[in-house]
């Protein structure tokens, strides 16, 4: 049975998340503090954690970190009631998987959790993905620029990877949000671009020649 580990303060909203995926066919564990809450993580071996963003004890970030630092990549999502661009950037950069807004419709819930877990389960194609000088290991997850090691975020990963699997095409910002998001942000298409930025910043930090091309109006494209 598909085990999930919900954190969330409110008990209230705690119970009714826990009964509404119970009712799906998941097993349900609950942790109310970020303490407790890391290490259920680390103990249970979770399939997935569901992460409500304001705790108590530890920041939900500060988990976020330790977990990927010590090579945990159990899918993450968090609960929020932020919704600027910024405030996805820094949560998908601790190392979540994907988040929710609060208010939500528990489908929307759903459809998240199903999505991330398939994703973990699910590998594709090949894993080394090279293009010019690049070299992606999906295994390990290690990104070289020639000899170079690049540090990529979780999520600056995923873009380089669905890039790597789509190279000398023009890919448009819906197809990016779809496919490495997995769901719509409404339009809104500045975390693509903030992403972008901070992946061409790390490919190029040696002056090396970009590769991740802007097409203006259109989407982004990997070419030589």
């Amino acid at each position: 049975m598909t085990h999930i580990l919900l954190v969330e303060d409110e008990v209230k909203l705690a119970r009714f998340i826990e009964l509404e995926l119970s009712y799906e066919g998941y097993q349900v564990s609950v942790a109310y503090d970020g303490l407790t809450a890391l290490t259920a993580a680390r103990e249970l071996h979770p399939d997935l954690v569901i992460l409500d963003w304001m705790l108590s004890g530890l920041s939900v970030l500060e988990i976020c970190r330790r977990l990927r630092t010590t090579g945990n990549k159990v899918p993450i999502i968090l609960l929020t009631t932020k919704d600027e661009v910024s405030d996805r950037v820094i949560g998908l950069d601790a190392g979540a998987d994907d988040y929710i807004v609060k208010p939500f419709n528990v489908e929307e819930l759903f459809a998240r959790v199903n999505t991330q877990l398939r994703r973990n389960q699910w590998v594709d194609g090949a894993d080394i993905l090279e293009f010019a000088d690049l070299r992606l290991n999906r295994r390990t997850r290690e990104v070289h620029r020639g000899q170079r090691l690049i540090n990529l975020t979780a999520k600056e990963f995923d873009l380089l990877d669905y890039l790597l699997d789509h190279p000398l095409q023009v890919v448009t910002c819906d197809q990016i949000i779809q496919e490495v998001w997995d769901y719509n942000f409404m339009g809104d298409s500045n975390l693509i671009e903030v992403y972008i930025r901070y992946l061409c910043l790390k490919l190029e930090a040696h002056n090396e020649k970009r590769l991740v091309q802007t097409i203006r109006g259109v989407g982004y494209v990997l070419r030589d």
